[in-house]
């Protein structure tokens, strides 16, 4: 293979045995089915949870910038098409099927932040910040389920974020930003003095994620 080549046998996501079995029953079911790959794509805007649009498309059609994939086992055989804006995000992404639960993405990335105006995010406080989220925030709301994603600070002492998982449409997710994450940055950053939640809780449906 060329240096230059593209890695193809590369699995973006991981499917399952038993998500593969499922797709494939599916799959079977549509008209020309052998011309017919699973399309993923992430849906959502930066700084919300993950939603996931999973449809049959004719592989053919799959954009330059979309990957394909072949995933097998034993006698089945399935075309994945990752949509290009998405191949990042669901890089490591597991898609597996359960009785209770159906369908499932696992997906260890996180949502990217969204881009406010008038919010400084690329200077030496918001890499302070981040790191601190990464390192010590985020491990400590993992056990709930949750993590909150770093946006920007005003220059005047508030840093602003945004809460997904186990955190996000949950009662509980404002008094957990201002007494814990509020806390834990405050008491280590001097430069900020208050968090600010910029998550809209009413898009929160179901407030635990797969």
């Amino acid at each position: 293979m060329s240096p230059l080549a593209p890695d193809t046998t590369h699995q973006i996501v991981t499917i399952t045995p038993e998500a593969l079995k499922e797709l494939a029953a599916l799959r079977d079911t549509e008209p020309d089915a052998d011309r017919l790959g699973l399309r993923l794509e992430i849906i959502s805007k930066p700084g919300e949870d993950f939603k996931y649009d999973l449809s049959f498309d004719v592989v053919t059609t799959a954009a330059i910038i979309d990957e394909v994939r072949t995933h097998t086992d034993g006698d089945l055989t399935m075309k994945v098409i990752v949509a290009g804006n998405s191949i990042d995000l669901l890089s490591g992404a597991t898609l597996d099927h359960t009785s209770s639960a159906g369908l499932v993405i696992r997906n260890p990335n996180k949502p990217l932040a969204p881009t406010i105006e008038g919010l400084i995010a690329d200077d030496a406080l918001s890499a302070e910040i981040d790191a601190l989220v990464q390192a010590e925030v985020n491990p400590a709301l993992a056990a709930h389920g949750g993590f909150v994603t770093y946006v920007g600070h005003d220059n005047e002492g508030t840093a602003y974020l945004t809460m997904g998982g186990g955190c996000h449409g949950c009662s509980m997710s404002r008094m957990t930003m201002m007494e814990g994450v509020q806390t834990m940055i405050v008491e280590q950053i001097p430069a900020v003095e208050r968090v600010r939640d910029l998550t809209d809780h009413t898009s929160g449906e179901n407030p635990y994620y797969h």
